[in-house]
C-alpha cells in the first residue's frame, strides 16, 4: 500500500511538473517573435513522454487491415496525432507529387489540379515555374485541410526504365536541385510543410523494398546527395522522406552515414526524417538517424510506439534521442508556420490551377525533330488525321501514389492488374483532356479524321487521304513497377511505321513516363516528346502544334538508340522475386546520364539538354570572370523570325586538365525576334571540384578550367578557360 503512495506521489509530481513547465514555457512556443528553435524547445520541455512518443508514428490515414481512423481525420496518406492541451496540431499529409491525391477516391467530388509529369516541369528549365508549381501545390493542400505535403521527388534518373521517372526531375544533379528547390519553397510559403524525396540512390522501382544500392559514397556526394543538398540549400525543406532501398548494405532509413553524417552533420539539416510507408525495420532505427515513423500499419510492427519505449527503457535508444527527435518535427511546425496558420477548408482555384498545368507543359514538351518545318501546321490544312494514344478522350497520366483526381472531369481509367503489392493501383488513367478536340478547335475548317490505331493498316490508309497525320502513342508507367526496355508496347512502333509509310507529313506525340526508342524517326516529319502532359495537355498540344506557342523544352534525359546502349542494357533483376535480396552496382558513380554517354562515345539520339523551336538562337561573345566565385556571360539572340524562350546551356569539360562533362549553369530567357542580351551565369564551385571524404567537404584543385556554352551537351559552340586555385568549399 505503502509503495502504491509512492508511486501515485510520484506520477503526480510529474505531471505537476510537466503542467508548471507547459504554464512557465506557454507564451515561448506561442510567441510568433521567437525563432523556432526556442519553441521548439519551450514545447518539448513541457510534454510527457507519452506525448512525445505520439508525434513519432502515424498511420497510413486510410481504413487499412480492418483499423479505422479516429472520427474526423481526412482521408490521405497519413496522420499523426498532435498535442491538444500545448496546441501542437495533428499532422495530416498528402501524397502530392503532380497534385494533391484523393487516394482511390475515398473523398467523394474532391478533386485537384493534375500537373503535367515531373519530366515536364524538368523540361522547362524554369526555376520560377517550379516556384509557381509548388505555390499552387501548397495553397491547395492548405484549402484542403492538409499541413505535410509528401512532394518534392528527386531521384536522378539513372536508369531510363525506371517506372518512377516521370516523378522526378531528370538526371542532372544542378537541374534537378535547382528546380525542386524551388517548388519545395513554394509550397512552403503557403504554410505547408513539403518532403524531399526519396532519400537517397532510389533509382530503380523493381525490388524496391529489397534492393541494395551499392555506390562509392564520394561518387554519391557528387550526383544523387548534391541534388538533394543544393535543393535543402534552396528550398529549406520541413521533412525529407527517406527511401525503402538500402544503400551500401544498409536500409536508407537506418543509414547512419546517410542520416547522421551525411544529412544531420554534414549539411547540418535541422528538420525531420520521416520514413517512407512501411519502410522502418526496428525501434533502434531512432540511433540511425529516423525520427518518425510514416504509415505504422504497414511496418511488421509499430516500431516507434511499444518497441520504442521498451528501447528507451532499455537504454539502447537514449532518452535524450526522443527530444532530438520531437524537437525537430516541431521546430519544422513553427518554421513553416504550420502552427501559426493552420489550413482553412475553401475551395479551390481552379481556373488558377488550370493556367499553371497548361503553362507547364507549354513549356515543358520537347520539340525533337521537325523536318522541312512541318510545323506549326498551318489553318489552309483541309484533313487532319488524328490516330492513336486513345486521344478522342484524353491524355495519359503515370501511376501510383502520386495519380491525381483532376479538376476538369471526370477521368478513364482502364485496369492493367499485375503481380504485387501495387497491381490493385495499376490502371492507365486518361485526364479528360482530349487533345483530338483541341485540334479541332484550333484548326479551323480542316476536316479532322480519327482512328484508334488497332490495325496499322487502317490507320495508314486514314493518314494517305490527309494533308497531316498526328499519331498520339502512349507508355504506362508507375510506382514499383520498371519497364523491361524502351519500346512502345501494344504494336504502337508498327503503326507509327505504317502512318509514316503512306504519309510523310506524320507527326507523333509522345506520352511517356520516360524516353522510348524511336526506330522509326528517320521516317517521320516531326517529333514532341509531351511526357505525361497533366490535364490541360489538350489544348497546350494544341497551342504548340498550332504555332500558338514556340516550343522551349529542353531535354532533361538524354534519349537513347536503345536500351543495348544503357550502363546496364538489361534491367537489374527483371523477373525475380518481388521479395528477393538483390543489388546494383552504380558503377557509373557520378558520370550519371550525359557524362557517362559523353566519356564512353556513345551516339545518342537526342542529348541532354536538346530541343528544338519555331525560331533560332545564336551565342557570341563568352567571357569568364575568374574571380574567387566564377562567373560566365554571354550574348544571345534571337535570330529568328518568331519571338521564344531559349535555354543556354554552360558545361564544365575540363576539371584542372582532365576531361569531364558537367552542366554548371543554366538560364531561360524569353526573347522577340531580332532581340539580343546580355546573359550572366554565377557558378556553383561544388561542380567545380571533387568531394573528399577525410575532409568531409567539396575540393576544387587548382589548374586551368575549360568551360563550353552551347544549346546541348553535346552541341556546344563556345569555349573559354580560366585558371583556379585549390579550394574547399
Amino acid at each position: 500500500m505503502l509503495g502504491r503512495i509512492w508511486i501515485s506521489l510520484g506520477a503526480f509530481v510529474l505531471v505537476s511538473a510537466a503542467t508548471r513547465a507547459g504554464a512557465l514555457s506557454a507564451e515561448l512556443w506561442s510567441d510568433r517573435s521567437k525563432s523556432p528553435d526556442t519553441r521548439a524547445r519551450s514545447a518539448v520541455a513541457a510534454m510527457t513522454f507519452e506525448e512525445k512518443l505520439s508525434l513519432l508514428h502515424g498511420q497510413l490515414a486510410l481504413p487499412f487491415l480492418g483499423k479505422m481512423m479516429p472520427a474526423g481525420v481526412i482521408p490521405a496518406a497519413g496522420f499523426v496525432p498532435g498535442v491538444p492541451r500545448l496546441g501542437i496540431p495533428s499532422l495530416t499529409e498528402t501524397d502530392a507529387s503532380l497534385g494533391v491525391v484523393n487516394p482511390g477516391g475515398i473523398r467523394p467530388g474532391d478533386t485537384a489540379t493534375a500537373l503535367p509529369s515531373s519530366l515536364a516541369l524538368a523540361s522547362s528549365f524554369d526555376p520560377a515555374l517550379a516556384y509557381r508549381a509548388g505555390v499552387l501545390l501548397g495553397r491547395e493542400a492548405h484549402s484542403k485541410g492538409f499541413d505535410v505535403l509528401l512532394g518534392g521527388g528527386i531521384n536522378l534518373a539513372r536508369d531510363p526504365r525506371n517506372g518512377r521517372n516521370f516523378e522526378y526531375l531528370g538526371e542532372d544533379p544542378l537541374l534537378a536541385g535547382l528546380l525542386a528547390g524551388e517548388q519545395i519553397r513554394g509550397a512552403q510559403d503557403q504554410h505547408v510543410v513539403s518532403t524531399i524525396k526519396h532519400f537517397a540512390i532510389n533509382a530503380n522501382e523493381t525490388n524496391r523494398m529489397t534492393l541494395d544500392a551499392r555506390i562509392d559514397p564520394e561518387a554519391a556526394r557528387e550526383s544523387d546527395l548534391l541534388a538533394f543538398q543544393v535543393a535543402i540549400e534552396r528550398g529549406r525543406p520541413g521533412a525529407v522522406m527517406c527511401s525503402y532501398n538500402l544503400v551500401n548494405g544498409s536500409y536508407a532509413c537506418a543509414n547512419d552515414w546517410l542520416l547522421n553524417q551525411v544529412l544531420k552533420r554534414d549539411w547540418k539539416y535541422p528538420g525531420w526524417i520521416m520514413s517512407d510507408w512501411g519502410a522502418v525495420h526496428a525501434a533502434t532505427d531512432a540511433i540511425h538517424g529516423l525520427d518518425q515513423e510514416s504509415g505504422e500499419q504497414l511496418d511488421r510492427e509499430v516500431y516507434f510506439d511499444a518497441p520504442l519505449r521498451q528501447a528507451v527503457a532499455s537504454q539502447s535508444v537514449p532518452a535524450k534521442r526522443i527530444d532530438d527527435m520531437v524537437f525537430r518535427i516541431l521546430r519544422s511546425l513553427f518554421e513553416v508556420g504550420v502552427v501559426d496558420d493552420p489550413p482553412k477548408l475553401s475551395s479551390i482555384d481552379v481556373t488558377q490551377g488550370a493556367a499553371v498545368a497548361l503553362t507547364e507543359e507549354e513549356e515543358g514538351a520537347v520539340l525533337l525533330k521537325n523536318e522541312g518545318q512541318l510545323l506549326p501546321l498551318h489553318d489552309a490544312l483541309r484533313r487532319i488525321a488524328v490516330i492513336g494514344g486513345h486521344a478522342q478522350i484524353g491524355v495519359l497520366s503515370g501511376g501510383g501514389s502520386s495519380q491525381v483526381t483532376p479538376s476538369n472531369g471526370q477521368p478513364i481509367k482502364l485496369p492493367i492488374g499485375g503481380q504485387g503489392f501495387m497491381a490493385e493501383f495499376r490502371a492507365a488513367v486518361y485526364f479528360p483532356s482530349s487533345p483530338m478536340k483541341a485540334i479541332q478547335s484550333a484548326a479551323g475548317k480542316a476536316e479532322i479524321l480519327y482512328d484508334n490505331g488497332d490495325f496499322p493498316a487502317d490507320a495508314a490508309a486514314l493518314a494517305a487521304r490527309a494533308d497531316v497525320a498526328l499519331v498520339f502513342v502512349t507508355r504506362h508507367e508507375m510506382e514499383g513497377y520498371d519497364v523491361p526496355n524502351l519500346k512502345l508496347p501494344n504494336g504502337q512502333d508498327e503503326l507509327v511505321e505504317a502512318v509514316a509509310a503512306a504519309n510523310p507529313r506524320t507527326v507523333v506525340v509522345l506520352e511517356t513516363g520516360n524516353p522510348v526508342a524511336m526506330p522509326w524517326l528517320d521516317r517521320v516529319g516531326a517529333v514532341i516528346a509531351a511526357w505525361y502532359p497533366g490535364q490541360e495537355g489538350g489544348p497546350a498540344l494544341a497551342n504548340i502544334l498550332f504555332g500558338k506557342v514556340n516550343p522551349s523544352g529542353r531535354l532533361p534525359m538524354s534519349l537513347l538508340i536503345d536500351e543495348a546502349q544503357a550502363v546496364r542494357p538489361r534491367l537489374p533483376n527483371h523477373g525475380s522475386e518481388p521479395d528477393a535480396r538483390v543489388s546494383i552496382d552504380y558503377t557509373e558513380g557520378s558520370n550519371i546520364g550525359y557524362r557517362w554517354y559523353g566519356a564512353h562515345n556513345v551516339k545518342l539520339r537526342f542529348p541532354f539538354g536538346y530541343g528544338l523551336s519555331y525560331t533560332r538562337f545564336q551565342y557570341s561573345n563568352l567571357k569568364i570572370n575568374p574571380g574567387a566565385i566564377p562567373s560566365v556571360s554571354l550574348d544571345v539572340e534571337n535570330a529568328g523570325a518568331r519571338a521564344g524562350a531559349d535555354v543556354p546551356q554552360i558545361y564544365l569539360t575540363s576539371l584542372a586538365g582532365a576531361a569531364c562533362e558537367r552542366l554548371i549553369a543554366f538560364q531561360r530567357i524569353e526573347m522577340q525576334p531580332g532581340e539580343k542580351r546580355r546573359v550572366t551565369f554565377s557558378l556553383d564551385l561544388r561542380f567545380l571540384g571533387h568531394f573528399n571524404s577525410s575532409a568531409h567537404r567539396f575540393i576544387v584543385p587548382p589548374g586551368r578550367y575549360q568551360i563550353s556554352a552551347g544549346h546541348s551537351s553535346q552541341d556546344l559552340e563556345l569555349q573559354g578557360s580560366f585558371l583556379m586555385r585549390r579550394t574547399t568549399i
